[in-house]
C-alpha cells in the first residue's frame, strides 16, 4: 500500500495549478494580441497562425481558416512521440497536459473573440503585451517543470544529431518560421514585429525565472563510458571527466561532471540509475556566470 504523502499532494497540485495558469496566459497571447496582427512568434503556434491566415475562405466546412490549437496538436503529437524515442521523456504526462491546454485554450478563445485585437490599430502594444503574457506563460510552466513541446523538442533531437548547441538550434528553427510569416504574407513588418515579440518574451523568461534553471551534476560510477555516451550522444549536453581518488581506498576515479536543466534531471537520474545502480549522483546550484563544460 503506497503511504499517503501531503507534501507530495501539494507539490502536484501547485505544478499542476502552474501549467493551467501559463496555458491560459499562452492562450491569451496567441489570440487577442499575436494572431489577429499575423506576428509569428516561432515555434509551432507561429506555424499555426501562419495557416490560420492563409486557409481561410479555403474549406467551406471551415470558413475562417485552420483552428490554431488544433493545427498545433497535429505539430505537437507527433513531436511528442519522437520526443519519447530520440530523447526519452522526464516530464511526459505534465508535457501532454500542457500542449493540450494551450491548444483547448487557444481555440475556446478563438470561438469567444474570433480575430479581433483586444487592441485595434496599434501592432506595437500588441507584439509588446503579446509578448510579455507569452513570457508569463511560459515562466509558469518552467516552474512547474514542464514544457509545452513544440520546436524545443525538435532542437534536442536534431542538436543530439550535431555539434550545436541547442540554444543555438531553437534560435535557427524560430528564424525559419519568422521567415515563413514574411515568405507567407510578403510584409517586412511580420518578421520586425515577430522578432521583438521574442525578445519581449525571452527577457519576461529572463526576469522571472529568479531561480538559476541550471543545476551542476556530479556523477561517481564505474561506468563512465556508458555514461557519458548518455550524456553526449542521446541528451546533446556536454560535460567533463574529473579525475579523483577515493579517501577510503584510495582507488583512482573519473567523475564526470556537467551542467543540466532542471526539468532534465529527473530523467538523468533514472537514466544513470538504469546503467549503474551502484552510482552516486549528486547535483547543486550551478552560478549563472560559470561556464559550458566541455570545450
Amino acid at each position: 500500500m503506497v503511504a499517503y504523502n501531503p507534501k507530495t499532494l501539494k507539490h502536484h497540485v501547485v505544478d499542476y495549478a502552474l501549467i493551467v495558469t501559463g496555458a491560459f496566459l499562452q492562450a491569451l497571447s496567441y489570440v487577442l494580441f499575436l494572431a489577429p496582427y499575423k506576428i509569428v512568434p516561432g515555434g509551432v503556434y507561429g506555424i499555426s497562425i501562419v495557416l490560420h491566415h492563409v486557409t481561410k475562405g479555403i474549406f467551406p466546412f471551415l470558413p475562417d481558416g485552420l483552428p490554431m490549437g488544433i493545427t498545433a496538436l497535429c505539430f505537437n503529437i507527433p513531436l511528442m512521440f519522437l520526443a519519447m524515442k530520440k530523447l526519452g521523456l522526464g516530464s511526459g504526462p505534465k508535457t501532454v497536459v500542457t500542449f493540450l491546454l494551450v491548444s483547448v485554450f487557444t481555440d475556446t478563445l478563438t470561438l469567444l473573440f474570433g480575430d479581433q485585437p483586444l487592441v485595434e490599430n496599434d501592432r506595437f502594444i500588441a507584439c509588446f503585451y503579446g509578448g510579455a503574457l507569452l513570457g508569463l506563460g511560459v515562466t509558469c510552466i518552467f516552474r512547474a517543470q514542464s514544457t509545452s513541446a513544440g520546436s524545443d523538442v525538435l532542437a534536442r533531437v536534431l542538436a543530439a544529431n550535431s555539434n550545436m548547441k541547442v540554444s543555438n538550434m531553437l534560435i535557427i528553427l524560430d528564424s525559419l518560421v519568422v521567415l515563413l510569416g514574411l515568405f507567407v504574407f510578403r510584409d517586412w513588418a511580420v518578421p520586425l514585429y515577430s522578432w521583438f515579440t521574442i525578445f519581449v518574451y525571452g527577457k519576461v523568461v529572463e526576469m522571472f525565472q529568479t531561480e538559476n534553471p541550471s543545476r551542476a551534476v556530479f556523477i561517481v560510477s564505474q561506468k563512465t563510458q556508458e555514461i557519458k555516451e548518455l550524456i553526449v550522444d542521446k541528451m546533446g549536453m556536454r560535460g567533463t571527466f574529473i579525475h579523483g581518488r577515493g579517501m577510503y581506498e584510495g582507488k583512482e576515479k573519473e567523475i564526470i561532471f556537467t551542467i543540466a536543466e532542471r526539468k532534465d534531471l529527473p530523467r538523468i537520474k533514472n537514466e544513470v540509475k538504469a546503467i549503474d545502480p551502484n552510482a552516486f549522483v549528486s547535483t547543486m546550484h550551478a552560478s549563472k556566470d560559470s561556464p559550458r563544460p566541455g570545450i
